[in-house]
């Protein structure tokens, strides 16, 4: 998948991508630097209450895109969120963190290469998912995002659009039966070619 090098965003795209996915009941977020987002981060987890106890712990993966939040602070700050992911650890805990490559303005999407298996506890396990997205990675629509893409190095992409949601229960529209019920999209603000959340 190739990176976002050189993608730069208007406002309507974001405000586009913002409303799109509050729409199908996502939270959007935007700050303006990496240190920012640290920042945000710390004050998130807090809110929500995690501790070291199962149920109540975060747990985050790496995130290679944004170089400037630092997971290991973040964990020596926090009680309870761990970077050693595996089944257990996003089992036990109510948030995940990760970082995603592309946002798509019109749905709302966000868009990651979930080859690695963290990735993919991390966004489905936990009861709430924290996305990090560079804001220069929002692309308008999924045409544009097609040529960004490489197969044969990200052979596991996820699309998430929104929080879990299904209505094969009695045709009644449940949320978080499938995966999170929270989704939290933080876009953070910065120069594209430090947004390499992608593999080039």
């Amino acid at each position: 998948m190739a990176g976002a090098r050189g993608t730069m965003i208007s406002s309507g795209m974001f405000e586009t991508f913002r409303a799109r996915a509050e729409a199908v009941s996502g939270e959007v977020h935007r700050v303006a630097s990496d240190a920012a987002a640290a920042d945000f981060l710390a004050g998130f987890l807090e809110s929500e209450g995690v501790a070291d106890r199962p149920g109540s712990r975060a747990v985050c993966a790496a995130t290679p895109g944004l170089a400037g939040v630092r997971p290991e602070q973040l964990a020596a700050k926090i009680p309870g969120l761990t970077l050693d992911v595996d089944r257990k650890s996003a089992a036990e805990s109510r948030v995940g963190i990760s970082a995603v490559d592309f946002g798509l303005a019109d749905t709302g999407t966000v868009v990651q290469d979930a080859s690695s298996v963290p990735l993919r506890l991390v966004s489905t396990l936990p009861e709430i998912h924290v996305a990090l997205l560079r804001t220069g990675a929002i692309l308008p629509d999924l045409e544009a995002l097609l040529p960004r893409l490489d197969p044969s190095r990200s052979p596991y992409l996820s699309f998430i659009t929104g929080p879990s949601r299904t209505a094969d229960i009695e045709r009644v529209l449940t949320i978080g039966v499938h995966g999170p019920v929270r989704l939290v999209v933080l876009c953070v603000d910065g120069p594209a070619a430090a947004a390499e959340g992608a593999p080039s």
